[in-house]
């Protein structure tokens, strides 16, 4: 699992291999990732936008953004938690996602919390340390 706190917002991340969804013979992998937004500090948010940098493992760059996660703007009171499910498909057996979510303070604060950088390993390609 990978986790970052920033602005007082607790990002979890646990990205995990699709194999009943990956076809390697077709250059297809996929990967799910779970989210957990918690926020631990003492004002409410909402999560108003969302941004992806998803990178393979020939370097090739796609940039996601979007309103919400998975349809929702969620709203979370001090001490709440937010989690949901979403995927990404990559033409390489590995690859590296990292982005940010745009939240918002009822008074109209905007501010980002970042998402930690997170790895995409299948078991198709050896597991390389960097």
């Amino acid at each position: 699992m990978y986790s970052h706190t920033s602005q007082d917002i607790r990002i979890t991340v646990e990205p995990y291999y699709l194999d009943d969804q990956s076809s390697p013979s077709d250059d297809h992998y996929v990967w799910a990732y779970h989210v957990k937004i918690e926020n631990v500090g003492e004002v409410a948010v909402q999560l108003i936008n969302r941004y992806w940098r998803i990178t393979d493992a020939n370097g090739q760059i796609q940039e996601v953004r979007g309103s919400g996660v998975v349809g929702k703007q969620p709203v979370l009171d001090p001490g709440e938690s937010f989690e949901y499910t979403s995927g990404t498909p990559l033409g390489t057996p590995s690859g590296i996602m990292v982005g940010s979510y745009e939240m918002e303070t009822r008074s109209g604060e905007r501010f980002d919390v970042e998402i930690p950088a997170f790895s995409l390993d299948s078991p198709h390609q050896p597991v390389q340390l960097n």
